[in-house]
């Protein structure tokens, strides 16, 4: 494969590319907001249809989210198979970007709006890279069985996503390759080769109430005991090892004259090796049981700690770094530097890696992901994407992918 040409078909094709992008852009498409996530899946389906794909829709967990969406082309017996994998949600309600005025706004080399990184750039970065194999190598892309696997409620849940990729793909699936932004922020690239865990927590203490002025000894302050226990949770970040542990939220009582008899409070746990991921999990688990805080007769509060959603660790793993090679071995025969990163987002890669050999990060360079504000002295900056990135990517990726084929 020839990359000044295929640099030139890409650069040819960025306008359609960007286009792509703008439509997708203009459809609101938060978590909750079913019908847009549904408007984006349609669009998807029909921009992919000329290269042959045709869209079937599954129905994400909660009825309140939209479809998932698998785009496949007519199966070959025998071909190997690579996934392809994006999402079609973004975390902005359609309020936000209109109290914001977050919309498709072209500024010099950068386009800011919802979802231009993360992740309608890496959908759009799909079909640049599919339109340019098909172009370059025709027989390659004809003999591949490609699917497209886009997730309805990436922001929110993936646990089902997961389940509906373990089904339409084949267990020898040569790679799945996610299409979430690039982590570079210079000419260069950076790929995802590992992600944290991620681990949620309810806390519930259960203290005496009493009148705090003429009855306060009778009391066991709820507030004051999971203020002993917050600390002691906080106290477990330990940055060396890779372990995050975040107090979200947190409230407890009702007046200032009464002894408050219960407190809560909501809190996530982020490791990347599953040895400290799981060490973690059982240290906070530990501290169930009666509390510190006592009133004058012995009442204990009680505490309750209960696990609520679990992402488990994408760690370090041959499958990944094997691809990752490959995809840094490109990169040096193109001229282009490849780096390696671990990331403390979750994305559908931690539900994908111990099934299939996985490597994230294939979509274009960008930043802001998830910041819909912006204001004139620079301090706040909406998220935007890099538009000079696409077309280097894509002969990335499909010089990569080509190279990948020859060796099945």
């Amino acid at each position: 494969m020839n990359p000044d040409l295929l640099t030139a078909y890409c650069q040819k094709q960025l306008p359609e590319t960007l286009d792509i992008l703008r439509q997708m852009v203009a459809i609101n498409s938060f978590t909750e907001n079913a019908a847009g996530v549904n408007r984006l899946g349609e669009l998807t389906a029909k921009v992919f249809a000329p290269l042959g794909f045709t869209p079937a829709f599954f129905q994400a967990s909660l009825p309140t989210y939209g479809r998932h969406l698998v785009l496949k082309r007519p199966h070959r017996p025998g071909a190997p198979t690579v996934a392809l994998i994006s999402h079609l949600d973004t975390v902005f309600p359609e309020q936000e970007e209109i109290r914001n005025h977050f919309v498709w706004r072209p500024d010099g080399t950068r386009i800011y709006g919802p979802g231009t990184n993360d992740i309608k750039g890496g959908t759009a970065l799909i079909h640049l890279t599919l339109s340019a194999l098909r172009h370059a190598e025709p027989a390659a892309f004809e003999n591949t069985n490609w699917v497209i696997l886009l997730n309805a409620s990436e922001e929110t849940l993936s646990g089902q996503f997961g389940d509906l990729c373990r089904s339409e793909l084949p267990a020898d699936t040569r790679a799945c390759l996610l299409f979430e932004a690039d982590g570079a922020d210079d000419e260069n690239f950076a790929l995802v080769a590992a992600r944290k865990g991620r681990a949620t927590f309810r806390i519930e203490v259960e203290g005496r109430g009493a009148h705090a002025g003429s009855q306060h000894q009778r009391g066991a302050n709820a507030i004051a005991q999971l203020a002993l226990t917050l600390t002691r949770l906080h106290a477990l970040t330990d940055y060396a090892a890779g372990l995050t542990v975040n107090i979200g939220s947190c409230q407890g009582g009702t007046v200032a004259n009464r002894v408050p008899h219960a407190a809560t409070a909501e809190l996530e746990m982020r490791a990347f090796s599953p040895q400290v991921y799981q060490g973690a999990k059982e240290d906070i688990l530990a501290l169930n049981g009666d509390g510190e805080i006592r009133s004058q007769n012995g009442h204990p509060c009680r505490v309750t700690i209960t696990s609520e959603h679990e992402t488990v660790p994408w760690p370090t793993n041959p499958a990944t770094e094997n691809l990752l090679a490959h995809w840094q071995e490109t990169g040096r025969d193109l001229g282009c530097e490849v780096n390696r990163q671990e990331r403390g987002g979750l994305s559908d890669g931690n539900v994908l890696w111990n099934y299939f050999p996985t490597l994230d990060g294939l979509g274009p360079r960008g930043d802001q992901s998830h910041c819909s504000e912006h204001s004139t002295d620079g301090s706040k900056v909406q998220e935007w994407v890099d538009t000079t990135s696409f077309v280097p990517k894509a002969v990335l990726n499909a010089t990569a992918l080509i190279r990948l084929l020859a060796n099945s």
